[in-house]
């Protein structure tokens, strides 16, 4: 039965079949002996050899699909041109790993990752619309017209987000500033670049810091910062049931 090639590549655990959709148009894809640099081709999964760098890529048998708590000052990428620090620097498995969305160099908590290209796209998928609940420390306090407006859609840069949520969870004094500032829940379901601290930023409220607690029914829990564990078969049987 034939296969798409980044439908393959992502099976092989080289990265999301969108990722893999970039690399093969940068030429770097051969089958058998020939270089593809074209969308739409088909393999015989059985009887073609596909090759990435020179090296022949295969599906990966064992499956992983870990939950790792990020710390700030990690990428969520397997290799960074400019020597940052990533992810797979804190994971470290024999298998070929991608995260599974993005988590930003500032930010902290709850990152997927995985080598099963179905699991990735259950997850990603924008007509799944999964929730992810953060939790951010702003500047400043929201107003209730601020927060209408948060859920309500904010242009973040020729962008109108989606309805969200945002519910204040405390209040915090800042004694070096003597300004007082807002501890926030935040539930979103699309995953654009930085948007949390865009949308916040919009306000006049800048983020602190800002964590990922939940990615749908897959919640943090007590794993500690920089830490990772498989996820639990409840875990997957909510991923497959998306």
């Amino acid at each position: 039965m034939e296969e798409r090639l980044q439908k393959y590549m992502a099976r092989c655990g080289v990265a999301s079949r969108r990722k893999c959709e970039e690399i093969i148009l940068s030429s770097k894809v051969k089958i058998n002996d020939k270089v593809v640099n074209e969308l739409g081709v088909k393999i015989d999964p059985y009887k073609d050899k596909v090759f990435y760098n020179g090296k022949r890529i295969l599906p990966e048998e064992n499956k992983l699909y870990i939950m790792l708590n990020k710390p700030e000052g990690y990428i969520t990428s397997v290799k960074d041109e400019k020597g940052r620090k990533t992810i797979l620097d804190l994971v470290k498995v024999n298998e070929r790993i991608y995260p599974i969305g993005r988590l930003d160099y500032d930010s902290s908590g709850l990152i997927l990752l995985t080598n099963d290209g179905d699991i990735y796209n259950k997850i990603i998928h924008p007509r799944v619309e999964v929730e992810k609940k953060y939790i951010a420390l702003c500047k400043g306090v929201f107003s209730d017209e601020e927060i209408k407006k948060f859920e309500n859609g904010i242009d973040i840069g020729g962008y109108i987000t989606a309805n969200a949520k945002i519910k204040l969870i405390d209040k915090e004094k800042d004694k070096k500033t003597n300004t007082v500032n807002s501890l926030v829940e935040i539930i979103i379901h699309e995953g654009k670049n930085r948007q949390i601290r865009k949308m916040c930023s919009a306000l006049g409220h800048e983020v602190i810091t800002l964590k990922r607690v939940a990615v749908g029914d897959i919640k943090l829990g007590y794993l500690k910062r920089g830490e990772w564990r498989n996820l639990t078969e409840d875990e997957l049987n909510y991923i497959n049931s998306l």
